[in-house]
């Protein structure tokens, strides 16, 4: 299974150098798991770079894969990742949540790079 990032959801979704790779990736949305907060991150950026029937389209596209909520399980991973690691609270959230469904984590953020279940792949500037 994968996970993918907010990060990587959006470069996918423009269409860009970096999104053409990170796309290879993903497999069938039956292997792909989309947090409930990537859902809302994506919400939030789509319905401000791209407006609402985008938005819509995208989440329409998350729902065909295994979305997993935030529980109480979750949440007390990502807190022991975000002091342990330094990362913000939705990293955390997004990371605790890849490990404890034992997918991997597809992002460009660079953040993440390095860390275990972690596939980084760099959004070089075109």
């Amino acid at each position: 299974m994968i996970l993918v990032d907010t990060s990587a959801w959006i470069e996918i979704f423009d269409g860009s150098a970096c999104g053409r790779k990170l796309k290879d990736r993903i497999g069938t949305p039956e292997n792909c798991v989309v947090p409930t907060l990537v859902q809302f991150e994506l919400i939030k950026w789509m319905r401000r770079e791209r407006g609402e029937a985008v938005a819509d389209g995208v989440i329409a596209y998350t729902q065909t894969c295994i979305v997993q909520p935030l529980d109480t399980q979750t949440a007390t991973a990502a807190a022991d990742f975000s002091a342990s690691l330094r990362i913000s609270t939705g990293d955390a959230i997004i990371y605790a949540t890849s490990r404890l469904v034992g997918a991997e984590l597809l992002t460009c953020d660079a953040h993440f790079e390095g860390l275990p279940g972690v596939i980084y792949v760099e959004n070089k500037p075109t």
